[in-house]
Formats: structure tokens, sequence, C-alpha cells
């Protein structure tokens, strides 16, 4: 018995290993084939997880998706993937500054609001109007409350690190519209992750009480986070000597993973401790410079794995004729909800229509960060695989559009601004030389 078992743990292993080389070429190439047609690595990516599960690969004859990551492998996968998120989550949240809304609180505010209110009350529309066809998911009927509130919460959301490279991409780092765009982006995900927090709370409370006890740990993480462990973290920050910097990276990913484990037994999931643990991080330059890149780039290497996970939960063969109605309402919806919910308030608060559109098409890019929020409701049961499925694709659209659209906007801008320059009338300047006696 204890052989079969070493085999069976060898075979394990031995296939583990296999998935995670497959998904790492395939995602390599994908986000290089991404890049060629200048669309961010992200998009390569999702299609890469995509096209590896039941979607694509599982078409072809053998049941490749069962032979490449068999179920008794998805776990340990899945375990990997999860590492990889919450490093995410936490170089999100250590990258987030505030400091990027000085000067610019009053006027940002409308549309700020805007971004967040439209896309939330249009998304909790749709579901009220799809809850009868999505309010039972695995055979146990969905609250209709907490389903309409996450979809509106998981439509609200921009991808803070896919914007920030569109943004480089197209030159718009110094743009009124791109750091206006990074600003709302970051702002917008924090609250979008405290109402997710809201309904993970709400679906895993077992009864009221149970869910006032988790509403007030959850208040007690947050104040000892922001009163304990932020002045603890900034006060070690000081006094830390140069030889131990090496080290930083190491103590930040156990913190950030403390933190994950701390906020799973609180029942608010692990990728807000994460994210949180990140937020209170010391903004120091000599942290940034020895930890900040060598964790993104950890976060980066096992990334791929979540994109197969997702993937593999993805079957776009279950869209039927009312879902593929349904995957073409949620795309519409989000479109309406993010890119006109900001493009008209900045309109009406004085941008130009260029600049206006230019920041709501950046706003409306939902990438890696969006596939986050739907594993979410996918593991608390408040997705189907058919809605999921159209969920992921509204992501990868949404994100898709977001490069060429911006360069075509920017490119007509600058033939106009150029053939304006031609036909104006020159201009005469007149030097000591040339002065009239």
């Amino acid at each position: 018995m204890s052989t079969l078992a070493a085999g069976n743990s060898e075979w394990l292993t031995t296939t583990v290993i296999g998935g995670v080389a497959l998904t790492l070429l395939v995602g390599v190439a994908f986000a290089a084939a991404a890049r060629r047609i200048r669309q961010p690595a992200v998009v390569g990516e999702i299609t890469a997880g995509i096209c590896l599960g039941p979607s694509l690969l599982g078409l072809l004859p053998g049941d490749l998706p069962e032979k490449f990551f068999p179920a008794e492998a998805r776990a340990h996968l899945g375990t990997a993937a999860q590492i990889g998120l919450i490093l995410f989550m936490f170089v999100i949240g250590w990258e987030f500054d505030s400091s990027s809304f000085s000067g610019r609180r009053k006027s940002t505010g409308i549309i700020w609001l805007s971004s967040i209110a439209c896309p939330l009350a249009l998304g909790m529309g749709l579901a009220t109007v799809i809850y009868g066809t999505y309010g039972v998911v695995n055979g146990k009927q969905v609250g209709e409350f907490e389903f309409t509130l996450y979809l509106g919460v998981a439509m609200s959301i921009t991808a803070f690190p896919v914007l920030a490279r569109i943004v480089a991409d197209q030159g718009l780092q110094f743009s009124r519209a791109g750091a206006l765009s990074l600003a709302l982006a970051a702002a917008d995900d924090v609250l979008a992750w405290c109402m997710l927090a809201l309904v993970v709370a709400l679906v895993t409370a077992s009864g009221t009480g149970a869910f006032i006890t988790m509403l007030v740990w959850s208040l007690v993480y947050v104040a000892g986070m922001l009163w304990v462990v932020k002045p603890v973290l900034r006060k070690l920050t000081d006094r830390m000597p140069d030889s131990a910097l090496q080290y930083v990276m190491v103590l930040g990913a156990c913190g950030a993973f403390g933190s994950a484990w701390l906020t799973s037994e609180i029942g608010i999931h692990a990728i807000f401790g994460a994210f949180f643990f990140g937020l209170v991080m010391p903004r120091d330059r000599r942290l940034m410079q020895s930890a900040f890149g060598p964790t993104e780039k950890a976060s980066k290497l096992l990334l791929p794995l979540f994109f197969v996970v997702t993937g593999l939960s993805v079957d776009l063969t279950t869209i039927t004729g009312n879902g593929l109605l349904v995957m073409v309402s949620v795309i519409v919806v989000a479109c309406l909800g993010k890119l006109g919910g900001v493009a008209i308030p900045a309109r009406l608060t004085g941008m130009d229509w260029r600049d206006a559109t230019v920041l709501g098409l950046l706003m409306n890019t939902r990438g890696l960060t969006e596939l986050v929020i739907l594993n979410v409701g996918l593991q608390l049961g408040l997705l189907s695989v058919e809605l999921f499925s159209a969920m992921v694709v509204m992501a990868l659209v949404t994100t898709a559009m977001a490069a060429p659209l911006l360069t075509k906007l920017l490119t007509k801008q600058n033939e106009r601004a150029h053939e304006e320059l031609l036909n104006s009338p020159p201009v005469i300047r007149l030097t000591a030389s040339s002065s009239p006696k």
C-alpha cells in the first residue's frame, strides 16, 4: 500500500511540474504575441489560460485539459497560483500612493464618484434582470442582494497595473488624462476591495450574529494595521541598517502571507489581507529599491498559473443563445458604466472631449484585477460557469479594446494638430538685425 501511495505521490508531483512547465511556456508565448500586436501582456496571458481549458484544448480529442491538468493536480496548481496572487495583491497595495491626489481632490471628486457609482448602478441593474436565470448556482439559491451587489462591484473595477502599462506605452504618463486615470484607478480599486470584503462577509457569515462578529473583527484588524502595524513598520524602517535590506523581500512576503491568513480566518478573503498589508508598508526609497522589484517579479512568475486555473473554470461551450445575449449585455453595460461614467463627467468638469474619452478608455480596462474578483465570486458560489465565462470574456474585451482605440484617437489628434500647424500663417520674428531702424 505504501509503495502504491509513494508511486501515486511521485506521479502527482511529476504531473504538477509538467503542468507548470506547460503553463509558463504557453503563457510566455501568448504574452509575446500580445506585445507584438501592441496589447498588454495580460491580454495574451488571459487568452492562454482560456485556450488551455475546455474552451479550446477541450475541443480536441483525448480530453487534453484533464490529461495535462488532472483533478488531483489542480489543487496544487491552485495553491501555487494563490501564492502568486497574494504577492501580486501585496505589490498593488504597496504601489498605491495617496499623494497622487494632492492638488486634484476638488477637480476629481465628481469624476471619481461617477466612475464608481455608474458601473455599480448599471451592474446591479443588470444583475436584477438576470437573477432569475443565474440565481441558482450548483443547486443552491444565491441571495439576491449579495448577487446584485457583487455584480455591481465586479463592473466597477479598473485594473491599475494594466492601466499603468498602457499609459506608459501610449506616452500619456505626463498628460492630464494619464495622471488622472492612475489616481482614479487606485482610488476605485481601494473602494472596490472594501465593497468586495463586505460581499464576502455577507455570503460567508452564517447569520446576523456571525456577520456582526465578522464585521467587528474586520474593524479591529483595520485599526490594528493602521495604528499599530504601520507605525511599527515605519520605526523599523527608519532604524534599519543597509546590511538588513537583503531580508526585506522575505519579511515583506511573510507579512503579506500572515495578513492574508488573518483576514481569511476573519472571513473576508486572503487577498484583502495581502492588499492591506501592502497599503501599510512604508514608501521608503531604500525598501522599494531592494524589495519591490524582486517581489513583483516573483508574483509575475507564478501568475500564469492563476490564468490557467481561471481558464480551466471558463467553458465557452456552455454559453447558450440566451447566454450569448447575456455576455453581450455584460460587455455593453461594463463599457457604458465605466467609459461613459468617466468621460461624461470629465467633459462636464472642463476637459475637452478628446481627453475625456482618453480618460474613459483608460478607466475601462479591467485585466487581471477583474479576474481576481471573478474567481472570488466563483469560489463563493455566486457565479455559475456560464456567467463566469461571460464575465471573463468581458474582462478580456475591455482590456484589449483600450490600446487600439487609444492609438487611433491619439493618431487622429496628432494629425489634426499637424494639419493646423501647416495651415497656420507664418510667424515673423523680429531680430535685432531685421528690426526697422
